[in-house]
């Protein structure tokens, strides 16, 4: 028989022996190559010599006889040859073989060692630099939190980041925590939310009969740190006993050269009753602003939402989510589990119509935005549009672009951030624009009518 015909032979044969022979046998059944078929004798090769000696030896009869009832032929019989070649190929092949296992071990073991490091530093999972959507609105922050997340204690040291709530400083933050873990794991990573730090302190000052032992466990706690990671920095404001625990924990990690990364609302300087010690440590490193993230971003966010949780969502309704959500990302997440949730019950498709239905915009469809409050006071002037949204600088344009941020905050109720994206400006010339019209509507009757008229016009009067 040919070689194709002898391998399906021999599979056959080998079937029957797996069936009939003690299952401590099989593992040498398995490894028996078949050679020939001659006169009746079945060659078969074996790199394990005690397999050949043991099955000759015990089971040879019961080998012989399946052999004759598939063959029909009463003078066949196995012959086991031992080879010394594939005794090799069958020690390279254990050896590999082994060596896999080891290498799954060890990774195993990693990553108990990791998911250990990630939950004793209070670390969600879920926040990584991979899952991160980055725009124009946090590429500074994003690059700034890798750079530190690579080099520890480097240039950025501390890094303070800020902006309003649910815009990614927590999401950054842990980022760095776990880049550091996973690539840096000799480095000890704490992640804490100030109320936790504060409510710690407080606990262990508490216990007076143990006043010191207490106070020794906190400091190692906190002192013992190559990277701490501290949010919502700004509920320290009038603690004064936690600031001086902070500004002290603080000095002991910067002065031993650990890296210090801080989330806050808003900036040293507005913290209210934040000590001036505190501010100006708080200062020392690289400070950055996160802004809420523009149309395309949102987009984007919801985008990956959907592939991360493998959901099917028409850009229809990625479109109206983004366009609805827009003041943090915290928010758009939130619309987004909603209507996923709802399909997901209702067995439905997430389209445009299902969303809507979900979300129940539209009442706010017709409500105040921008782009409503600039098109009526780019009326009331007689300017384009175009150009209050522009760089011109006529005194007329002038006058009703900060007219139109001026409204858009007393509407809106918008941030200035949100504001100056808009109109393509910084935050902080949003703000002069809206002190400029707050401070003259109090003395230029004219500007005060504009505002009166424009309001009057939009319905808000």
């Amino acid at each position: 028989m040919n070689n194709i015909e002898l391998k399906r032979f021999w599979e056959k044969v080998k079937e029957e022996l797996i069936c009939s022979l003690p299952e401590s046998v099989h593992p040498w059944i398995y490894s028996l190559e078949v050679s020939g078929y001659d006169n009746g004798v079945l060659t078969v090769v074996t790199g394990q010599a005690m397999a050949r000696d043991w099955l000759k030896k015990n089971h040879a009869a019961q080998m012989n006889l399946i052999l004759k009832t598939i063959s029909k032929n009463e003078n066949s019989y196995i012959n086991i040859i031992y080879d010394a070649s594939a005794a090799k190929k069958i020690k390279k092949e254990s050896e590999k073989i082994h060596k896999k296992e080891v290498e799954i071990q060890l990774k195993e073991k990693a990553m108990e060692n990791l998911s250990y490091m990630q939950s004793a530093s209070n670390l969600n999972l879920k926040y990584k630099f991979e899952n991160f959507v980055v725009g124009k609105n946090n590429k500074f922050a994003h690059d700034a939190a890798v750079a530190v997340a690579k080099n520890p204690a480097g240039k950025y040291n501390p890094l303070f980041i800020y902006g309003n709530s649910g815009l990614g400083k927590t999401h950054l933050m842990q980022a760095i925590g776990h880049y550091i873990i996973f690539n840096n794991p000799k480095l000890k990573v704490k992640y804490v939310k100030t109320d936790d730090y504060i409510n710690d302190f407080i606990s262990n000052i508490r216990h007076s009969n143990n006043y010191t032992e207490n106070m020794s466990k906190f400091y190692k706690k906190y002192n013992n740190i190559d990277v701490i990671l501290i949010d919502d920095i700004q509920f320290i404001e009038s603690k004064e006993k936690s600031m001086e625990r902070m500004q002290h924990t603080f000095d002991t990690l910067y002065n031993k050269g650990k890296q210090i990364v801080i989330a806050s609302d808003r900036v040293p300087q507005k913290i209210p009753k934040l000590t001036e010690a505190l501010t100006s440590r708080f200062q020392m490193g690289l400070m950055i602003e996160l802004t809420p993230p523009d149309f395309d971003i949102r987009c984007q966010i919801v985008k990956k939402l959907a592939q991360s949780n493998d959901i099917n969502i028409d850009d229809s309704a990625v479109d109206y989510i983004s366009m609805h959500f827009s003041k943090n990302v915290r928010e758009l997440e939130g619309a987004f589990t909603k209507v996923c949730a709802y399909a997901e019950l209702s067995k439905q498709v997430v389209t445009l119509q299902l969303t809507k239905d979900v979300l129940k915009c539209k009442e706010n469809e017709d409500s105040l935005n921008f782009d409503k409050i600039t098109e009526v006071t780019s009326a009331y002037y007689d300017v384009n549009v175009k150009d209050i949204k522009g760089t011109a600088r006529s005194q007329k344009i002038a006058i009703a672009r900060q007219l139109s941020i001026y409204l858009c905050r007393e509407l809106t109720n918008q941030s200035f951030e949100c504001i100056g994206e808009f109109f393509s400006k910084k935050h902080t010339t949003a703000m002069y624009a809206y002190d400029q019209i707050k401070n003259k509507i109090k003395t230029e009757k004219e500007l005060s009518n504009a505002v009166r008229e424009i309001k009057q016009a939009l319905k808000v009067v």
